[in-house]
């Protein structure tokens, strides 16, 4: 008898892996169907595909006109990838692999264009809301340019971790690796960044922390 309780407590996870594993076999499904000309499919997928990527693209870049551009790049590229789509392939798994390489190749851009040290002065004075929300902006910033700074690999890996959210496993199935892998990349990107922001901490508000 004690041991009810716990499955019933395992049954809304296994419930949420078979939806999940559903909808991303509904996706294959779609997509193999656009490809054989099917219109109806592709509005599907971007109405059900596109919010995520979005999201994705604008925690990634913090500006909503780049994250649309990002946006529509990565379903173009869904689209011509669709005539040789492989069935093992997850299309939300690949998404999240175009969607990062593709806004951290646009935050790399950035650096060739504006400061990397450009932060918002004279926070010291004024309403203590502005001025947090002005700090937390230059943080991120700060942390999307150092994104931009590091290896392909480690910037793909640490964007997942940390600014996505993942798990280990969901990333090494992103990038095609092993998990003691991404272990691995996301530490080197960790101190890398860690590095190229230690400059900044007084700028962006760290002094004291």
């Amino acid at each position: 008898m004690p041991a009810m309780p716990a499955i019933r407590s395992l049954a809304p996870a296994s419930t949420e892996k078979r939806n999940c594993a559903r909808l991303q076999d509904e996706d294959a499904s779609l997509l193999k169907a656009f490809a054989t000309g099917d219109s109806r499919a592709a509005q599907k997928l971007i109405e059900r595909l596109s919010p995520r990527v979005l999201a994705q693209a604008l925690r990634l870049l913090g500006n909503r006109s780049e994250a649309e551009d990002m946006t529509q790049e990565a379903m173009l590229r869904l689209w011509r990838a669709a005539p040789t789509w492989q069935a093992r392939a997850k299309v939300s798994t690949w998404l999240y692999r175009v969607t990062a390489n593709l806004c951290l190749d646009r935050l790399r851009g950035r650096r060739n264009s504006v400061p990397f040290d450009a932060v918002p002065g004279e926070m010291t004075a004024g309403d203590p809301a502005i001025i947090a929300s002005l700090q937390q902006e230059a943080r991120l910033d700060a942390l999307r340019r150092a994104l931009g700074e590091l290896p392909e690999r480690q910037a793909l890996a640490v964007s997942l971790r940390f600014i996505e959210g993942l798990g280990n496993p969901e990333i090494a199935a992103i990038m095609d690796i092993g998990v003691e892998a991404v272990e691995s990349l996301t530490a080197r990107g960790k101190r890398a960044l860690a590095a190229a922001l230690a400059s900044k901490k007084e700028a962006l508000g760290y002094a004291d922390e």
